[in-house]
């Protein structure tokens, strides 16, 4: 395991009423790819900006390579964040746009023009740098938001929900561009998004919100395989949520059939049974089989979804 780059201990932000995040407690290791995965309003993009310093926790504490940055402008933080508008000066061309931070920090030209170079190539845009934000797509502009805060070399790149404005094609190719960034780069990277597929997709480590709090913490295969919770299991991928009873050791009844269950659970427990939809087996009607109507058959491409209306447990 590497070592933590960022803490954050008993962290809340309140505003007037509204209790944004809860006494969140948080590692970021050195070199890997965390996700704030959650809804609107579970509190993912106020304690991305109480990292950058845009924002100040109500009480709580923020550390950044073991040091407290709370009393930090978001400038003296080795912090960059790249937002979902791109925030790209349309009077500027891009090299200028992606020189601007080196400029103020009054690096010599020799070498802002060496970095600016690197990093057209690192984001596949060579050449473009005479032209302007406006007559770039919009992949071209998030490459140049990235770019631009990549040569300033931050320790971590924060990154706030950055494919949103993208077409579903352009956002799958992104995705797998940043996570190649990522690698090739080898800094931290923390990533917001209510996209739970780009998580899976990009995410070295995960973490679920809802409502302020944090829900999981997981690699994206112990999300999806193993949720702590039926909101977990819920908003990360589809799935099929059975209210059931134990009915004994390692034994779970619901929808008319009896199961293998979960060990330790005591009988007469209600439980939450998730099943994923790979998971299902179309059978012969038998023991043991959940039985329902099918109300519904959706041709999705590559597979049909099928909705089934099941009995209840008793």
């Amino acid at each position: 395991m590497g070592k933590n780059i960022v803490e954050l201990t008993g962290v809340n932000k309140i505003y007037g009423t509204n209790h944004v995040v809860k006494d969140l407690t948080l590692t970021v290791e050195e070199g890997e790819f965390l996700t704030l995965l959650g809804s609107s309003g579970c509190g993912k993009t106020t304690t991305l900006r109480m990292i950058a310093g845009f924002e100040e926790p109500t009480t709580g504490s923020i550390k950044v390579e073991g040091e407290a940055i709370e009393e930090k402008e978001p400038y003296e933080r080795d912090v960059n964040t790249v937002f979902q508008s791109y925030a790209l000066f349309p009077h500027k061309t891009i090299y200028d746009n992606i020189a601007y931070g080196l400029k103020m920090k009054k690096v010599p030209k020799k070498e802002i023009a060496e970095r600016v170079k690197e990093m057209m190539e690192l984001v596949q845009l060579e050449g473009f740098e005479k032209r302007y934000p406006n007559q770039l797509s919009g992949g071209q502009q998030q490459r140049i938001a990235i770019a631009r805060a990549l040569v300033n070399e931050p320790e971590i790149l924060m990154l706030d929900e950055p494919l949103g404005a993208l077409d579903l094609k352009m956002r799958k190719e992104m995705q797998l561009e940043l996570k190649a960034m990522h690698k090739e780069l080898g800094i931290t990277f923390i990533y917001v998004t209510h996209d739970q597929e780009e998580a899976l997709t990009m995410s070295d480590k995960i973490v679920v919100l809802s409502e302020g709090k944090i829900q999981q913490i997981g690699t994206p295969e112990d999300i999806y395989n193993e949720p702590k919770n039926a909101f977990v299991a819920d908003f990360i991928g589809e799935s099929n949520i059975f209210k059931g009873i134990m009915t004994g050791h390692m034994k779970v009844r619901f929808c008319g059939g009896e199961f293998v269950g979960m060990d330790d659970v005591p009988e007469g427990t209600l439980v939450d049974v998730v099943i994923r939809p790979e998971d299902v087996i179309i059978t012969k009607p038998e023991d043991g089989t959940v039985v329902g109507e099918v109300t519904s058959v959706i041709f999705k491409g590559m597979h049909y979804e099928v909705a089934v209306e099941s009995g209840k447990y008793e």
